[in-house]
């Protein structure tokens, strides 16, 4: 294992390394958290559980094998955390008591570890009369207020940021004050904003159509759809929010369409989510199955990487049952359904150490090679794990199998999802591991391409205080041990803000056909890119 960066022992000892209530250390080394993940996960497995700490931590070794920060920091540890890092959270009753229900939940969930998703499109909008006390409502945004302030006050308590998700429907009648929100720079700070984009409204725009603005089929106000979209694309133009997310392509594609309506995701978007739809994450570091880097046979060891992802779905799998959960609705949400949200880290790193540059085509069809073998083995270890432990208790044949990421599968792994069931209704996610892959020894993080060969970074102390480090992206840092400082960087070295557009959103479709959830995706832009140019990369992605 190559020497780990200082950054990268920083972010073990304050989030992940365990210590005693005196705050003494209780695993020594980086080594001895891997042993206390491997085993505590499993414990699960009854009397197999020797054997299979020793699978688990294998697969830990060397970074190959990421599960979520709340995992390395909880597994283990005797404490009423969740392992789960994020949650979308119940529906919102138009009421103030139901509100504020939720508030309470939502505190008691960011207490335990969980960032949330919440949909605000269910409060009615700002100056309706509410009935019974004579009073103009105030509207979704003021709510969401309360619960930026809630974030903070939590987020004060515990050494991990407070993470929340904000949506709200295209057609409510405050969508544009929500979209403005955030031109505020004072206001919902602990919240990332989107617009959950309907087929209906890009139809509209598509035709020139005017579009109504309504809650609880009254309308409200009828505006342009163009003049709606356009009000999207210059706030995020000029304040990098909200985002947008096509929200009825996510429910035409989901695995459980039949059975479940999504309307939120998780904080960074990766896991779209019904109520109470917990978002367990975990991630495969595609740069350390690389054999030969930097030269001619260089080569992702494909049956090594399927091997690990076998190891790392029973591991997944493992933590529904081993991890305590704020709410006794999201502990039931996860194990009557088992979603998993397993995902690849290190991209940039393995093309780069593979000698293909990120964005091309040659990129295009890598990934595609490489995901359709991930994801095939998932499902794969996930039909024979239902033979041996039984499906998801809400698996139901006759739907499940239509869904289509499942009949995309290989035959042979479709026969068996036939023959035995599925232990897990969704597999696969890509996260942004921004904090894992530092951790990682400054992989690139998730779906990404390397952001900087060499860079410094603010890092944040338990003191609240600042340090900065330099830091070298892994690939770069193994091609200058093998090659000396003074060697040229061959043309397959790119960075985030040398790529085009359209090259993030090519990479971005090619992974997504093998992603039964979502991926969280950052494309860079030039800082003077024309509003035109900027709006078509939203169109390119919808398409």
């Amino acid at each position: 294992m190559t020497a780990l960066q200082k950054i990268s022992t920083d972010i073990w000892t304050m989030k992940y390394q365990l210590k005693d209530a005196r705050g003494e250390p209780v695993d020594a080394t980086v080594e001895e958290t891997w042993d206390r993940v491997a085993r505590t996960l499993a414990d699960v497995e009854g009397d197999r559980a020797p054997y299979w700490a020793r699978q688990f931590r294998e697969a830990l070794d060397d970074f190959r094998f990421l599960p979520a920060g709340r995992i390395v920091s909880g597994a283990g540890t005797g404490r009423n955390v969740t392992l789960f890092n994020c949650f979308v959270m119940g529906t919102i009753p138009d009421s103030l008591a139901g509100i504020f229900d939720m508030l309470k939940e939502a505190a008691l969930t960011m207490q335990h570890g969980g960032g949330i998703g919440y949909d605000f499109s269910t409060i009615r909008p700002q100056g309706t009369l509410v009935a019974g006390v004579c009073a103009d409502a105030s509207g979704p945004l003021t709510f969401m207020d309360v619960w930026d302030a809630m974030c903070r006050t939590i987020m004060s308590a515990g050494t991990r940021r407070g993470a929340m998700m904000g949506v709200m429907r295209d057609h409510h009648p405050d969508i544009l004050s929500f979209i403005d929100a955030k031109k505020d720079r004072t206001r919902l700070r602990m919240f990332n904003l989107s617009v959950l984009v309907s087929d209906a409204l890009i139809e509209a725009v598509d035709a020139d159509e005017d579009w109504p603005l309504h809650f609880n089929d009254t309308v409200h106000e009828t505006i342009r759809a163009r003049d709606l979209w356009n009000a999207i694309m210059e706030a995020t133009y000029e304040y990098a929010e909200p985002g947008v997310i096509f929200i009825d392509r996510v429910n035409q594609l989901n695995n459980l369409s039949w059975l479940e309506n999504i309307a939120a995701t998780n904080p960074c978007g990766e896991q779209p989510l019904p109520p109470y739809g917990a978002c367990l994450l975990g991630s495969l570091n595609l740069s350390r199955f690389v054999e030969n880097p930097f030269s001619d046979t260089a080569r992702l060891d494909i049956e090594s990487m399927t091997a690990c992802v076998a190891t790392a779905v029973r591991m997944m799998d493992n933590v529904i049952d081993a991890s305590h959960f704020p709410l006794e609705q999201q502990r039931a949400e996860a194990r009557n359904k088992r979603r998993l949200g397993l995902g690849i880290t290190g991209l940039g790193d393995a093309l780069i150490m593979c000698g293909i540059r990120y964005g091309s085509e040659e990129a295009v069809r890598t990934v595609d090679h490489w995901l359709s073998r991930f994801t095939n083995e998932a499902y794969r270890t996930s039909a024979l794990l239902a033979k041996e432990k039984g499906a998801f208790p809400l698996y139901d044949e006759d739907f499940y199998l239509e869904a289509p990421m499942v009949e995309a599968l290989d035959r042979e792994v479709f026969s068996l999802i036939l023959a035995h069931g599925i232990r897990n209704s969704h597999l696969t996610s890509i996260a942004p591991t921004g904090t894992i892959s530092l951790y990682a020894n400054n992989t690139s993080g998730g779906i990404e391409p390397v952001f900087g060969y060499t860079f410094k970074r603010k890092v944040l102390q338990n003191d609240g205080s600042h340090v900065e480090e330099e830091i070298q992206d892994y690939a770069y840092m193994l091609f200058r041990e093998k090659f000396g400082a003074g060697t040229e960087l061959p043309d397959y070295f790119v960075t985030a803000e040398e790529l085009r557009p359209d090259e993030h959103v090519a990479m971005q479709a090619a992974a997504q056909k093998w992603i039964d959830s979502s991926i969280s995706k950052t494309i860079n832009l030039p800082e003077d890119i024309s509003f035109d140019d900027f709006k078509d990369v939203y169109r390119l992605a919808y398409d």
